[in-house]
């Protein structure tokens, strides 16, 4: 079991899956959440196939090494956006991402649109789907990669098993949760991966093995805090000028 997938991969999945929950809730609100549920329950089986057609083809046609430079490459991209989009919201440059404002944006939404059960399944299988589909990507990079579909699997679905159980038994948007200081630490982890399977595929050795990949995690962090803080100081100059 590779614990830093899993821990990746639930962190991920989880952020994306508490978007997703907004516009079920939202669904179900409005129209009942029969449609709602059905919407979602297909979106996931759809996503699951995807994970499984696709993480198969990839490991019998792209040799490893191959693979775990490529998917260094667009970890790094996919991790960097996401520690940018942290970076904007903690420095105040960027709102905060807030799950409450999303709902009742949706709930106008659907009410001003008098959408029928078939519409309102639609609705939620879509929001499930794709928000589902970075998941999916992370899953199949981060599984593909280190050669660990299993643990990546299994993040995945304890991250969607935690946020369907909390939303249907709250009937509310999960805004308690941290969920832009989730989206920092998995932009973090994703950009550390990203950094260690690239530069293993370009020779780099790292003296510690996998074990770099906390040193990573340690050093992104780092540089993003101090990012924060040089971007907080700018924003209260401006201000007092």
């Amino acid at each position: 079991m590779d614990y830093y997938v899993l821990l990746a991969a639930f962190l991920a999945a989880s952020v994306e899956f508490i978007e997703a929950l907004t516009i079920v809730l939202a669904v179900g609100t409005v129209n009942g959440f029969r449609p709602a549920l059905r919407g979602t329950a297909f979106a996931v089986l759809a996503l699951i196939a995807l994970v499984l057609i696709l993480g198969f083809a990839i490991l019998r046609v792209v040799p490893i090494d191959v693979l775990r430079g490529v998917i260094g490459v667009l970890l790094l991209l996919f991790g960097l956006k996401w520690i940018r989009k942290a970076i904007l919201r903690f420095s105040g440059k960027k709102a905060l991402h807030d799950e409450s404002q999303l709902f009742d944006k949706e709930v106008t939404r659907l009410k001003s649109q008098q959408a029928g059960a078939f519409e309102a399944q639609a609705t939620a299988f879509n929001g499930v789907f794709l928000e589902g589909l970075e998941v999916v990507v992370i899953v199949l990079t981060m599984g593909s990669a280190g050669k660990a579909y299993p643990s990546a699997i299994l993040g995945a679905g304890l991250g969607l098993v935690v946020v369907l159980s909390l939303g249907l038994a709250l009937r509310a948007p999960l805004t308690r949760v941290p969920e832009n200081v989730m989206k920092f630490v998995v932009g973090v982890m994703l950009t550390s991966f990203g950094t260690y399977w690239a530069g293993s595929a370009l020779g780099v050795h790292w003296p510690l093995g996998d074990l770099s990949i906390v040193f990573l995690i340690a050093l992104y962090l780092l540089t993003s805090w101090v990012s924060v803080g040089r971007l907080k100081r700018g924003v209260v100059q401006r201000e007092v000028a």
